[in-house]
């Protein structure tokens, strides 16, 4: 059980790492009650990241590490993960266990790096050569079925745009349908509302980017 005593230092902690390295840096506490876990965050700083709450139940972290041996599980360092709306996000998950080595808490951090990949996206296009680009171009997939080919169009429009969804402006929403038509997508059945969705805007703006 988490002693209020450790769960103030850890508190302290992630309020510590989360002024030091600003708004996108998001510190969850976890509590590990196996009886209770509807609302197992205990502590967090800038929730915005993940758009989580104090009382908000677990993540698929914390479900994974209830069905192991708290023996096996191992701090899992700088490892990354996705938030619902796009966004990529560099994190951390730290097991806290009790003196007997039973799991009572998660420590998480969770950096969103997206405006990063995207800044260096920009920085890269601007110094590669010609022969840098073509050699980091990856093998065409062979998809197996459509769905899989409509979610490698789309993957490969986001690579045009060389930013995540949710930094996106207009513009460059345009820019990726515009490319899914050329790359005939919408030829897809249902198509236009796997898309619409994916780049979370209606229908009726989906076919006006087309025009």
């Amino acid at each position: 059980m988490l002693q209020d005593s450790k769960l103030k230092f850890l508190s302290q902690v992630g309020k510590a790492l989360a002024g030091q390295f600003g708004k996108d840096c998001e510190i969850v506490i976890h509590k590990i009650d196996s009886h209770d876990m509807d609302q197992s965050i205990v502590s967090i700083e800038n929730g915005h990241v993940t758009s989580r709450h104090l009382g908000d139940g677990p993540s698929k972290v914390v479900l994974e590490a209830l069905q192991k041996d708290p023996d096996e599980l191992v701090d899992r360092i700088n490892y990354l993960t996705r938030t619902h709306d796009g966004r990529v996000l560099k994190s951390s998950t730290l097991y806290i266990k009790d003196e007997e080595g039973n799991l009572e808490a998660i420590f998480s951090i969770n950096y969103d790096v997206s405006s990063l990949i995207a800044a260096e996206s920009a920085i890269k296009a601007l110094t590669a050569t010609p022969e840098e680009r073509e050699a980091e171009s990856e093998p065409n997939l062979i998809p197996q079925d459509v769905n899989e080919l409509l979610d490698e169009l789309i993957r490969e429009s986001i690579k045009i745009v060389g930013k995540p969804v949710a930094l996106m402006t207009k513009e460059d929403k345009v820019k990726c349908i515009q490319f899914l038509n050329s790359k005939g997508a919408f030829l897809i059945t249902k198509s236009g509302d796997k898309i619409s969705k994916f780049f979370n805007i209606s229908k009726y703006t989906l076919y006006s980017y087309i025009g």
